[in-house]
């Protein structure tokens, strides 16, 4: 069985909404998280046949910085993570 990782950025703000959210499902914050990130990437599917229907079809240098962006924001990601276990030791 072949499994995939998924990482969800959860602003802390909306952080007591998820948990409390789960514990009125009776859901484990993993499957809650899971089920959010279904419901992110299908309103993005949505946004972007809604994109496409007005302003035509991407094209592959739009899609290629797109990309990029995104692995930059990944490694911004991964930088904080990196950091706040840095810190998290640091204080402990």
């Amino acid at each position: 069985m072949a499994t995939k990782k998924v990482t969800v950025t959860i602003p802390e703000d909306l952080l007591d909404e998820i948990r409390v959210d789960a514990a009125e499902r009776g859901l484990s914050a993993y499957v809650t998280e899971a089920l959010r990130f279904k419901r992110d990437r299908d309103r993005l599917r949505e946004l972007v046949d809604w994109l496409q229907e007005e302003h035509g079809p991407v094209t592959e240098d739009e899609q290629a910085a797109a990309l990029e962006e995104l692995d930059e924001l990944d490694a911004e990601h991964v930088r904080r993570r990196a950091a706040g276990k840095r810190d998290a030791g640091e204080a402990a």
